[in-house]
């Protein structure tokens, strides 16, 4: 058996890798009985001539050759979200490029799953902001999506969550922005806990006030909504809040802690899923949902639980830097050539952590090659002064 020494604790620890990856079989999401689209990441281009921390540069290849992976898995694609480093590295000009060719590459596949961030992170917050300039903003980038007959999620706006006295201004916001789009949209409520920018969204600090008024929004615009992604990391707060969803408004869990129970549902309902955590075990959550779909609970729970740890591990705080965990699980799967990120991302985790993620991800099944896996390890290790004679 493959064998590694990591880091614990302070000290190296020998790893002996299970050798039991899940294997990689195309499917389409007709034989899932839940949407669930994975928020793709971006892949850096290391070879670029630029300054990291200033401008990003992307291998477009590798970028878009990751999209179609996930639609071979029969997973959709969750476009330009918080996952591909939006407000973290990538710029709305950037965004709008990938958007523009992921919906491109969507148009050859039939049946592709494809929607869209859409937000005003290209307004800086200054004191003259005001909240027609956060419409004018969404219109913006609405429109730049929907020329090219796109979906929209509709992002979570940092400059709203900068000016907003109020429920009343996000109702004002929402309610002028969901009368004009051409398709149902979906709504992004992303925690602080993702983005501090964040905190208090919806007009209040505690989330079961900022549910009821993010409520009033949806009953009033339903019509308009295909449904609404929460980020909170609680299956009790998402729970409470599927429940009381307008008919015909779907729940997309984004709670990356406890995704394996809520997409299964209960008695009450069930949630879909829009998880960043399935760009990094795509092949586990296809295979789950596959079973899903032929009503075999246990072996959806077989495949999908042992991913949970690792979720957690990836996601934990400081949450927003779950993105080096994800693009460390594509390098070490093949998927990327490197373990580089735009502005400099890589470096927001420890080798302690990522050697913690290796481990985890053995044990979830999600090293789809354990002998490329190990070989890509070491060079890092070694980055470390961490050596390995094995």
């Amino acid at each position: 058996m493959l064998a590694l020494d990591l880091p614990q604790n302070g000290k190296l620890v020998s790893y002996q890798l299970t050798g039991d990856p899940i294997a990689v079989k195309p499917r389409t999401a007709s034989a899932f009985p839940r949407i669930a689209y994975a928020a793709a990441h971006i892949v850096a281009d290391p070879m670029a001539e630029h300054d990291p921390w200033l401008e990003p540069a992307i291998d477009w290849e590798r970028t878009l050759a990751f999209r179609h992976r996930l639609w071979d898995l029969g997973l959709g694609v969750a476009e330009s979200m918080d996952t591909a480093q939006r407000g973290m590295g990538l710029g709305w000009s950037e965004a709008r490029e990938l958007i523009v060719r992921s919906l491109a590459e969507a148009k050859n596949r039939p049946g592709a799953l494809i929607a869209c961030g859409a937000g005003t992170d290209h307004l800086a917050v200054t004191p003259d902001v005001t909240i027609d300039d956060v419409i004018a903003a969404y219109e913006h980038q609405i429109d730049a999506v929907e020329a090219h007959n796109g979906q929209i999620i509709l992002m979570a706006s940092r400059a709203l969550a900068a000016i907003a006295q109020g429920p009343d201004d996000y109702a004002r916001v929402y309610g002028r922005i969901l009368s004009q789009v051409r398709q149902p949209v979906i709504i992004h409520w992303l925690g602080e806990m993702f983005d501090p920018a964040l905190q208090g969204y919806w007009g209040s600090d505690d989330h079961m006030v900022a549910m009821e008024n993010c409520l009033a929004i949806l009953d009033d615009n339903a019509v308009n909504i295909d449904g609404i992604k929460i980020s909170l990391l609680s299956k009790e707060k998402e729970i409470v809040m599927r429940r009381k969803l307008p008919d015909g408004v779907r729940m997309y869990t984004g709670d990356d802690f406890n995704y394996a129970e809520l997409i299964a549902g209960d008695d009450h309902g069930h949630s879909d899923a829009l998880l960043g955590i399935f760009d990094a075990i795509a092949p586990a959550a296809s295979a789950a949902l596959e079973a899903l779909g032929a009503g075999n609970h246990d072996q959806f729970y077989n495949l999908l639980n042992p991913t949970v740890p690792l979720s957690r591990h990836i996601f934990r705080a400081p949450t927003r830097f779950y993105k080096t965990g994800v693009v460390f699980l594509a390098y070490l799967n093949g998927l990327q050539d490197h373990f580089t990120m735009i502005g400099g991302q890589q470096s927001t985790r420890s080798i302690s952590h990522l050697a913690e993620l290796f481990r985890l991800a053995d044990q979830a099944r999600v090293l789809t090659d354990p002998d490329l896996a190990v070989a890509r390890m070491k060079p890092v290790l070694a980055m470390h002064g961490i050596g390995n004679g094995r």
